[in-house]
């Protein structure tokens, strides 16, 4: 039986990737040190014997007894929130945690995959973004600590792919939604329901004409498991290219909620991308993937779940 190690495994994304990974048959050892991640998130798992919780922060030295096939690198902090709240966190996961991962990829002759981010591409002026694109960033904003961070950790991955010969595979990944988000995490897609199951308005920053696109978790999932069992080395954009403006977005929640909600409009955060949209190109030619779930269909999945966790 092979092993998978999680970093960040109880967060959102990598307590979906611990199922699957079990679905196919892997023993997962989960590792988090629980700074935005929650034990909710993983409490199913208990009494699997594939599964392994342990807690610990992987910025330290990481020890796993043991053969490791695969090493998947999801710790950090992911909302405006979060690595506003913890900056120095955020940078030393994205550099420390990502040398340490590796670190462990390389002892054991494993392979390794770096949960990366569409923030890579800043507020771009390139649309759609695609994976040759080399960005907008801020490196010294309040978001730069995120950034920066990932973009740091992408550059180091590839240098062990290059001097270690590590099989190290490289995510982009772009906004996604689904059950196991926070309620108060800052990002679109649990604020606006949230504030609609509440009756509440719901915060647009700016005149709300910025761009998203959603990729519903399950869709995201299976693109970064195909990412996994490919040979490709090079980053790959894993994400909804179904765009439209964080207004629009809005009125749909309010739509499906059925919410006597109505929007409030604050100040633009600095550095707030005004376009979000993946080029799915790659994805689609190299993994045969492109998302399935409808956003109205993938609304209601979530909306499901933040009505039994607000009760």
């Amino acid at each position: 039986m092979k092993t998978c190690v999680v970093t960040g495994g109880a967060g959102f994304l990598g307590s979906h990737l611990c199922d699957r990974l079990l679905s196919e048959g892997y023993r997962v050892i989960c590792l988090d040190n629980l700074l935005t991640g929650s034990i909710k998130n993983i409490e199913h798992l208990a009494g699997n014997e594939r599964f392994v919780f342990i807690k610990q922060d992987v910025t330290n030295y990481l020890y796993i007894d043991g053969d490791v096939f695969f090493v998947f690198h999801f710790a950090s902090p992911a909302s405006p929130i979060d690595y506003m709240e913890h900056p120095i966190p955020t940078l030393k996961v994205g550099a420390l945690g990502t040398h340490k991962a590796l670190g462990l990829a390389k002892s054991k002759g494993a392979k390794f995959l770096l949960a990366s981010t569409s923030e890579v591409y800043g507020d771009p002026l390139v649309h759609p973004q695609p994976e040759s694109y080399w960005g907008n960033v801020n490196p010294i904003g309040p978001r730069g600590v995120y950034d920066e961070a990932k973009r740091f950790a992408e550059a180091i991955a590839m240098a062990y792919h290059r001097v270690h010969k590590i099989d190290t595979k490289i995510v982009r990944i772009f906004n996604t939604y689904g059950p196991r988000m926070r309620a108060r995490d800052g990002r679109v897609v649990p604020a606006f329901i949230c504030e609609a199951l509440k009756g509440e308005p719901l915060p647009i920053f700016g005149d709300g004409a910025q761009t998203r696109s959603f990729c519903y978790v399950s869709d995201l999932i299976e693109g970064i498991y195909r990412l996994a069992m490919s040979k490709i080395n090079e980053p790959v954009n894993i994400g909804n290219p179904a765009e439209m403006t964080v207004m629009d977005f809005a009125r749909e929640i309010i739509r499906i909620t059925g919410s006597a909600s109505r929007v409030v409009h604050k100040p633009l955060p600095v550095d707030d991308p005004r376009v979000r949209q993946p080029d799915i190109s790659r994805a689609k030619r190299e993994l045969g993937w492109e998302p399935k779930v409808r956003l109205e269909e993938g609304l209601r999945e979530t909306i499901e779940y933040f009505k039994k966790t607000l009760a």
